[in-house]
């Protein structure tokens, strides 16, 4: 087959990580998969995608991923592919505009519980023309096929449930690094600093917590860097938050750490989540949407915001040997039920339906 994924950028999200997976690893499997990114700036993702081999399609370098113009730069790609797959909102606009003049099996992927556009009534005549155009919607979690069919009341197109999965063996067999062990008790969250994360909320329960015993790593990049690395300076944290910036080692930067925690407002089915779950460390995630369904009865989860419920559990799983070692173990089996051999092959089956009608 002939697979086009289109995506706005390869900036670090669970969005980006599936099309570098689904790139990689069907084209191991003999397929041809080539991708679209509007916005091709240079990120560890985009080197990722070239070492693959595919061919990349790069709209622009910093530029709009709403420019108009991207709709007939697609009509003209498309055409030499068998089946075209969308990630985020301009894509799934553009993907279905471009298609009026293909007329090829499009898909595309539901990668959030919710968006801001499902608060504005205005919007929701265009998402229903626009899912309408697809022959298949594909939603990371229960949760998020949940949200969009009370969203849309009635959808033409057949929606199917893929949870996101990673490479679970790579992941827990890998080192820490050696370099960067620190003495204290790491607590780690790796997510893009964006509206969605909650990074303030982690700052806030570390604060609360002996200065002495307790550090605090961030992985990533994105918009409210600057904010967050403010708020952490002001609260006199500097010396207690490690911002490491987007990285290509995160499982042995995870093997370092002694906590993985994800504070969220909301996700689809966080690609982080089941990493730190693959990692062997106990994993502690915000109860709300998207981490919920994932980590309940296996990691702890702590009420939305709540640095002093945070602090605690982060507490105990620092005191008690025996409890550490227990969620521990409980986050690795919850882990491998969502092993990237699993997703590839179910992406595949949608792929062969699509193109065999």
């Amino acid at each position: 087959m002939r697979i086009l994924q289109v995506i706005t950028s390869l900036q670090t999200g669970g969005a980006e990580k599936i099309v570098v997976d689904v790139t990689r690893i069907m084209r191991d499997r003999g397929h041809i998969v080539d991708v679209v990114v509007f916005n091709g700036i240079d990120t560890p993702f985009m080197e990722d995608i070239h070492r693959t081999g595919c061919k990349v399609y790069s709209f622009s370098n910093g530029g709009s991923v709403y420019n108009p113009l991207h709709i007939l730069r697609l009509v003209g790609i498309m055409k030499k592919y068998d089946v075209v797959h969308s990630h985020n909102t301009s894509p799934q606009f553009f993907v279905a505009a471009a298609n009026l003049l293909s007329g090829l099996p499009i898909v595309t992927t539901e990668h959030n519980t919710t968006n801001r556009r499902r608060n504005n009534p205005l919007w929701k005549p265009l998402d229903k023309w626009m899912y309408n155009r697809y022959k298949k919607i594909i939603c990371i979690s229960d949760q998020a096929e949940q949200n969009l069919k009370e969203y849309l009341c009635h959808c033409n197109t057949p929606i199917e449930i893929i949870y996101n999965g990673v490479d679970v063996d790579f992941i827990y067999n890998s080192k820490p690094l050696t370099t960067e062990k620190s003495n204290k008790f790491v607590v780690l969250m790796v997510a893009a600093f964006r509206k969605q994360k909650d990074q303030i909320t982690l700052i806030n329960a570390i604060s609360l917590l002996p200065e002495e015993e307790f550090e605090l790593w961030l992985v990533g990049r994105g918009d409210c860097l600057d904010e967050v690395r403010a708020y952490a300076d002001a609260k006199g944290m500097h010396d207690r938050v490690k911002f490491w910036g987007n990285r290509t080692d995160v499982a042995n930067v995870l093997h370092t750490a002694d906590v993985v925690c994800m504070s969220s407002h909301y996700e689809g089915l966080s690609l982080s989540n089941i990493e730190g779950m693959s990692s062997g460390r106990p994993f502690i995630a915000s109860d709300v949407d998207g981490l919920r369904e994932v980590t309940k009865g296996y990691g702890v989860l702590f009420p939305h915001e709540d640095a002093e419920a945070l602090a605690g559990i982060i507490q105990k799983l620092h005191d008690d040997k025996a409890y550490y070692d227990e969620i521990a173990e409980k986050c690795y089996q919850r882990a491998l039920m969502f092993d990237i051999k699993v997703m590839m092959d179910k992406y595949e089956d949608v792929y062969k339906s699509l193109v065999s009608k």
